[in-house]
C-alpha cells in the first residue's frame, strides 16, 4: 500500500471532518449520505501556515457549491412533508328558491345547504407520492456526496498547485542567486584578462532570464494561491505558507485492487437509490389511474316549512377518456431507460479512472527516473563543468548550458511530483475510496 503522501493525509484529513461536520439522516429505507445540519456558514480565519486539515475544514463548511446542497435537502424535506399532507376539505354554503319573483321572494320558502365535503384518495395515492418525494431527498444526499468528493479532489490539487509553486519559487531564486555568482566569476576572469568581455555580456543576460523567470514563478504562486482560495469560496489568499509533504511519491497501490472499488463512486453508487425513485414514480402513477371518491354531507333548512333535513353523498369520476395512461407509460419508460443511463456512466466512470490511472503510474515513473538518475547525473555534470570553468578548461556556454540542464530537470521534478499528488487525487475519487491508512497529519 502506499503510504505518507501529503494527498493521502488529506483524505486521513477528511474523515474526522465529515464525522463532525454531517449529521446522519437517511430516509425512505435508503442507504444514502447525510447531509451537514443547516445554518450559516462559519467563517474561519487563516492567516498563519496552511495545513491540510485547514483546508478541509473550511471547504466543507464554506465552499458555496456544498452549502447549496444544504438548502436543496432542506427543500426536499419540506416537499416530502408537503407530499403525506392529506387534501383539505371544502366547505360549501348553497341558497335554492331565494330572492326570486312573485312566491319566491325573499327567503320565506328557500332552502339554505351548509355543505362538507372531502376527497378521499385511493390507491395509495399519498403514500406513493410521499415514499418517491423521500426517495428524491435520498437522490439530493447522494448527489450532495458526488460533489463533496469532486470538491475535495479540487481542493487537494489546488494544495499540490501551491507547494509545486512554492517550490518553483524557492528554485528560482536559487537560479538567481547562482546566475549572479557565475557573473561576478566571469567579471573577476574578464578583469584578469583571460576571457573576452562578451563573456561577461552573456552571463548579465543569463542573469536577466533567470529573474524573469523568478517573477514568473511568484505569479504563478500567486495565481495557484488564489485557485486554492478559491475552492472554499474565497477570493484572497490570506494564510501564509502552504506546508505539505510534497516530496513523497510512493509506488501506487496495483491496478486491479484499486478497480475493485469502483462501485463505491458515488456516481455508480447512487443507481440503486435512483432505481428505487423510478418504480417509486410508476407506482405513483398506477395510483392516479384509480379515481378517488369524493363524499359530502351539511345540514339543510327549508324556510316554508320550517323543517330541518341532512344531506349527504358521494361522487366519482368516470374515467372513461383520461386513465392516465399516457404517464403511466411515461413513467415506464424511463425506468426502463435507466439501465442505458447508468451503464453509461459506469463506462465513463471506468475510462476516467483507467486514464487517470495511468496518468498516476507514468508520472511516478518519471519521479522515480528523475530522482535516481536524470538529476544526480545533471548535478555532477554541473559542478564538475562550473569548477573546470574556474580553471580554464571549459567555456561559458558550457556552464550555462550544464546550469540550464540541471535546473531544467529539477523543473520537471517538481512538475511530475505535482501530477502525481494531483492524479493521486483524481484516482481516488474515482475509486470512491482512500488508498492510505490513517497517517499523522501535516
Amino acid at each position: 500500500m502506499v503510504r505518507n503522501t501529503f494527498f493521502r493525509k488529506f483524505w486521513s484529513a477528511v474523515l474526522p471532518g465529515l464525522c463532525l461536520l454531517i449529521a446522519a439522516s437517511p430516509a425512505g429505507g435508503q442507504d444514502a449520505p447525510a447531509l451537514q445540519p443547516d445554518g450559516p456558514p462559519l467563517v474561519l480565519e487563516l492567516t498563519g501556515n496552511l495545513r491540510l486539515g485547514d483546508v478541509v475544514t473550511r471547504v466543507l463548511l464554506q465552499n458555496p457549491e456544498l452549502q447549496s446542497f444544504f438548502h436543496e435537502v432542506r427543500a426536499r424535506e419540506a416537499a416530502a412533508i408537503q407530499a403525506g399532507l392529506l387534501p383539505n376539505p371544502h366547505l360549501s354554503f348553497q341558497a335554492e328558491d331565494a330572492a326570486g319573483t312573485g312566491q319566491l321572494g325573499g327567503f320565506d320558502r328557500s332552502e339554505l345547504t351548509l355543505q362538507l365535503s372531502q376527497i378521499l384518495e385511493l390507491g395509495g395515492k399519498r403514500r406513493a407520492r410521499e415514499h418517491s418525494a423521500l426517495l428524491l431527498r435520498d437522490l439530493g444526499q447522494w448527489d450532495y456526496e458526488r460533489t463533496q468528493w469532486a470538491v475535495l479532489t479540487r481542493a487537494a490539487q489546488s494544495f499540490a498547485d501551491v507547494l509545486a509553486a512554492q517550490e518553483e519559487v524557492a528554485l528560482n531564486l536559487e537560479m538567481v542567486h547562482l546566475a549572479e555568482k557565475t557573473l561576478n566569476v566571469v567579471s573577476e576572469r574578464v578583469r584578469s584578462g583571460k576571457v573576452s568581455p562578451l563573456e561577461e555580456t552573456r552571463a548579465r543576460i543569463n542573469l536577466s532570464n533567470t529573474r524573469m523567470e523568478k517573477d514568473r514563478a511568484q505569479r504563478n504562486l500567486e495565481i495557484a494561491r488564489i485557485g486554492l482560495v478559491a475552492t472554499w469560496g474565497s477570493d484572497a489568499p490570506e494564510f501564509g505558507k502552504a506546508v505539505g509533504d510534497f516530496y513523497r511519491a510512493p509506488e501506487p497501490v496495483a491496478y486491479d485492487e484499486l478497480k475493485k472499488n469502483l462501485d463505491r463512486n458515488p456516481e455508480i453508487a447512487r443507481w440503486s437509490a435512483e432505481r428505487t425513485h423510478r418504480q417509486s414514480l410508476l407506482a405513483l402513477e398506477e395510483s392516479r389511474a384509480v379515481p378517488d371518491l369524493q363524499v359530502h354531507g351539511g345540514y339543510r333548512r327549508i324556510e316554508e316549512t320550517n323543517d330541518n333535513a341532512l344531506v349527504f353523498g358521494f361522487s366519482v369520476p368516470l374515467q372513461l377518456f383520461d386513465r392516465n395512461q399516457g404517464a403511466i407509460e411515461e413513467a415506464r419508460s424511463r425506468l426502463n431507460r435507466m439501465e442505458a443511463e447508468k451503464k453509461s456512466v459506469e463506462t465513463r466512470i471506468h475510462t476516467d479512472f483507467d486514464r487517470a490511472y495511468q496518468e498516476l503510474h507514468l508520472a511516478f515513473r518519471q519521479v522515480t527516473l528523475l530522482e535516481s538518475e536524470i538529476l544526480p547525473g545533471a548535478q555532477t555534470s554541473f559542478e564538475a563543468i562550473s569548477e573546470g570553468y574556474r580553471y580554464g578548461k571549459f567555456g561559458l556556454l558550457d556552464v550555462l548550458d550544464s546550469q540550464r540542464t540541471f535546473f531544467e530537470g529539477k523543473k520537471r521534478y517538481l512538475h511530475a511530483l505535482a501530477d502525481y499528488h494531483k492524479s493521486l487525487a483524481e484516482v481516488e475519487r474515482l475509486s470512491g475510496s482512500l488508498i492510505l491508512g490513517e497517517e499523522a497529519r501535516p
